[in-house]
């Protein structure tokens, strides 16, 4: 396992990192901490996780994620041992799905300040190693989307979200700060108001990106490099569908895209035609699809830490197991070239 040093901090992260999502959903407590048991062991030090967890988000389920979490640290008395991260839930929209958030949420001060109070008494832990914002205040092509469209209202400014970060920074609860579904120009705002005003820098970026997914390589990936924010993958298996598993129209019993039919981002005619040869160019190389796709992640100058998903032990054996697959010279430019043909098909 690679440990990258995250963003200009001292900390360093494995570059597969646990992400818990299906923690208090898919997946019980007793399976949650069976994972986090597995992943500590097998040389990850990074969790990740946020308030509004378990996916898809509700009412009954929320922070459940955080308390399994929570429940594990205080049975294991581990909390040393690892990076934990966590997200403030972004501003809900209409039908987003999160209006019972703080009836509403907000990245104003008040309420940054109470989300990361109520997830360090979840969690059971003073203190978190990096605290993110779940996504924009304003209105902007995030979660991937192509297409920038603007809105009028951008809602609380970042420099009040970044001032109340910087209190949470200055009274010892959170270590470092990151964004999440970002675009270039948010990851400018925050870097230019962290060096004029002396604010806490942003360490990283936290993003989609997969071979079905790539428009984090348009603008962002270059700020990434240049700024030291690295990127902090997430869905690099595209739900699971750059496994193979849903081909030929098939809906694995428990599988997230057969329980969730609001998740159909990656499961669109051109994006199943292109996981088709992405499966299919693996297997040729006789590798396993999914080790595949994570690998071809974990390379990538820009990334810091892959954040790959399980609901069960072998699934995370198999996606840990991929920070020790190299890809060669011939295997790239075959997947450069399927993409050349295809480029995101799943936005």
């Amino acid at each position: 396992m690679e440990y990258r040093q995250l963003g200009t901090t001292d900390i360093r992260v494995s570059e597969i990192c646990l992400g818990t999502m299906t923690f208090g959903e898919q997946n019980t407590e007793a399976e949650a901490h069976e994972q986090l048991d597995y992943a500590l062991a097998n040389g990850v030090n990074f969790i990740d996780c946020a308030e509004m967890y378990p996916v898809p988000p509700r009412p009954e389920t929320f922070g459940r994620t955080e308390e399994y979490i929570g429940t594990w640290l205080a049975a294991r008395g581990n909390r040393d041992r690892f990076v934990l991260a966590t997200k403030v839930t972004g501003r809900g929209a209409a039908n987003s799905g999160v209006g019972h958030v703080r009836g509403g949420p907000r990245l104003s001060r008040e309420q940054v300040l109470a989300a990361c109070d109520d997830s360090l008494r979840r969690l059971r832990t003073d203190y978190i190693d990096l605290y993110q914002v779940h996504w924009p205040e304003r209105q902007t092509n995030f979660f991937g989307r192509l297409g920038y469209e603007h809105g009028d209202d951008d809602g609380v400014a970042i420099a009040e979200t970044l001032d109340a970060l910087e209190e949470l920074v200055k009274a010892g609860k959170v270590r470092q700060v990151g964004v999440s579904n970002e675009t270039p120009w948010g990851m400018m705002e925050y870097l230019k108001l962290s060096a004029a005003r002396g604010k806490p820098r942003i360490a990283s970026i936290q993003n989609p990106y997969n071979l079905l997914n790539r428009s984090f390589e348009v603008g962002c990936a270059e700020m990434a490099i240049r700024e030291k924010c690295g990127l902090l993958a997430y869905s690099p298996l595209a739900f699971g569908a750059l496994s193979g598993k849903y081909l030929g129209g098939r809906k694995p019993v428990g599988a997230r895209l057969t329980l969730f039919e609001r998740f159909q981002r990656y499961t669109g005619k051109r994006a199943v035609l292109a996981t088709e040869k992405y499966v299919a160019l693996a297997r040729e190389a006789g590798l396993d699809p999914a080790q595949m796709a994570l690998a071809f992640v974990n390379r990538q100058p820009f990334v810091t830490s892959n954040i790959i998903g399980a609901t069960n032990v072998d699934q995370l054996q198999s996606d840990i197991a991929s920070a020790e697959l190299e890809l060669g010279d011939d295997l790239l430019q075959a997947i450069e070239a399927i993409h050349s043909d295809n480029p995101n098909p799943a936005p």
